[in-house]
């Protein structure tokens, strides 16, 4: 079997080579634009914007007037503003809407501050196009070094939504996860676990349950799904067998594949559950499209997928384009692949093979590399508090979170701020899971000087209006508990790390019943 696995690796390896592609990043993105127009020519979104005026358009010396006069006439969207205008009526199965024929599939998506879900358009074509994008980043494995021979015939547990997708009468809704393990090539099937029949399954406790039941039975060298789950589920393997770490009963797992969230304040508690290092790859599949995925091992950043139906726009998160609760301006400042800068935040929008068009996302990236086209994810446009000026961002959150869990020798999977008032200033809750003996206020305090460090601004303003700093430590599974009672227990669903005002009431509420069910 070691013989076969390095033959497949050899084949991966030549495969990957024969793959680079000579074009700039600049030049596949116009490419793409190009064959988006042409194909959504005489939907009627593309009739509304008058798109065969930009198919044929050139301009001698330059190459970006396609570009130019799209922007011209085609305008940004936020969620709300796309499904009014369009997607409702593919959602009732009117054909040619904002792209070819009729939509058979919706990614139903809540991300995690929305409390109704949203319908994103799956087509034929973004289906095959983020299968493309995962075989991709599966030929990346062979640049790590470190991979036994016959990793690459072992078995790939892939934890996400279940494949049982609900009908409408029209078309088909679930989780993305769900809806692309449904449509798995023959060829993968005989790696894919948990295989059909437990996929199918939406119960979410008794798939992890059956997974259980089943993972004596499988030899796993890869895991994907998001990191709050999959710890969930190691926990329970390895509670169910008795067992000193995962690899007791997995002992070629190797790679963990994760996405939607920064691993980061995830490390410490999966650093107790493995017997031996593992290759941690982090993907950026969103439900409206596989938009990166990380391609070689010395670096965190993710490359974006710049041939493979989606078409970037660059955002500059800053106050002339978002407001104070991270709402986009109307006609934005906008750049392209080649204009942005390496160490500057950016929102996202894209246009897709699914029929989304200047479509905000709802990300915030910034460039590690921009010669080859890879980024990291820093946060949310409405994930981030400005209450005052102190501009704290998530990727400052996860990062003094993760010193602070060094300092102190604890767990913290999961928390969350919010802003409030205080008195005439401002403050910042803090609610943070640890299952540890820990005094609140000094681990709040502990985070506090983390972030005056991490942050000039909120350590400007923690002097001046952002006054009261004040944190609650919390059983994990009171966070587990909200998310359950939101409806959102598992797939790519993930606990918020800014809270509003609502939420803060709605988790208050159920904190004190949890307690008060303890006494």
């Amino acid at each position: 079997m070691d013989i076969l696995g390095k033959l497949v690796k050899t084949g991966i390896q030549l495969k990957g080579m024969r793959r680079k592609d000579k074009s700039s990043p600049i030049e596949m993105q116009l490419k793409v634009l190009q064959n988006l127009l042409v194909k959504a020519e005489k939907t009627r979104f593309g009739k509304t914007y008058n798109f065969h005026m930009m198919v044929g358009l050139r301009r001698a010396g330059d190459p970006k007037a396609k570009y130019k006069q799209f922007v011209r006439n085609v305008p940004t969207h936020s969620y709300n503003q796309i499904f009014n205008g369009w997607w409702k009526h593919t959602l009732k199965g009117e054909p040619n809407v904002c792209w070819p024929g009729v939509t058979r599939f919706f990614a139903l998506s809540s991300g995690t501050s929305e409390a109704a879900s949203k319908h994103i358009p799956i087509t034929r074509e973004m289906i095959k196009a983020n299968q493309k994008t995962s075989v991709r980043q599966i030929l990346t494995l062979s640049y790590f070094k470190d991979l036994p021979g016959d990793f690459f015939i072992k078995g790939i547990l892939m934890l996400g939504g279940s494949t049982n997708l609900n009908f409408n009468g029209i078309s088909y809704e679930g989780d993305l996860s769900g809806i692309q393990a449904s449509q798995i090539p023959l060829w993968f099937q005989p790696f894919y676990k948990p295989g059909t029949r437990i996929a199918q399954e939406k119960d979410w406790s008794k798939k992890l349950d059956e997974i259980v039941e089943k993972a004596r039975d499988w030899d796993i060298g890869c895991i994907a799904g998001v990191p709050a789950w999959i710890q969930i589920l190691l926990e329970k393997i390895i509670a169910r067998y008795q067992l000193k770490n995962i690899h007791e009963i997995w002992p070629n797992f190797s790679v963990y594949a994760h996405g939607g969230v920064s691993f980061e304040p995830y490390r410490k508690a999966f650093d107790k559950l493995v017997g031996k290092p593992l290759i941690y790859l982090e993907t950026y599949l969103a439900s409206e499209g596989f938009i990166a995925y990380q391609a070689r091992p010395e670096t965190r950043g993710m490359k974006l997928s710049l041939d493979n139906g989606i078409f970037f726009e660059f955002v500059p998160f800053n106050e002339e384009n978002f407001n104070s609760d991270g709402d986009m301006v109307n006609n934005p400042q906008t750049l392209l692949i080649d204009e942005v800068e390496e160490g500057k935040d950016y929102a996202i929008l894209i246009s897709t093979c699914a029929g989304a068009w200047r479509y905000l996302i709802g990300d915030v990236i910034r460039f590690s590399d921009k010669k080859l086209g890879e980024i990291i994810i820093t946060g949310r446009t409405k994930h981030y508090i400005s209450l005052c000026g102190e501009h704290l961002s998530v990727e400052n959150m996860n990062s003094a979170i993760a010193q602070v869990q060094e300092e102190f020798n604890v767990t913290i999977t999961e928390f969350a701020v919010a802003g409030i008032r205080s008195g005439n200033l401002f403050g910042h809750k803090w609610f943070i899971s640890c299952d540890e003996e820990v005094d609140p206020k000094e681990l709040t305090k502990a985070i506090d000087e983390k972030l005056k460090i991490i942050n000039d601004d909120y350590r400007v303003e923690r002097t001046h209006a952002l006054r009261e700093i004040s944190g609650s430590v919390l059983p994990l599974s009171y966070f587990y508990k909200y998310m359950e009672m939101k409806g959102k227990i598992g797939g790519q669903n993930k606990f918020p790390r800014v809270l509003k005002l609502h939420q803060v009431e709605e988790f208050e509420h159920l904190i004190d019943s949890l307690r008060n069910e303890k006494q």
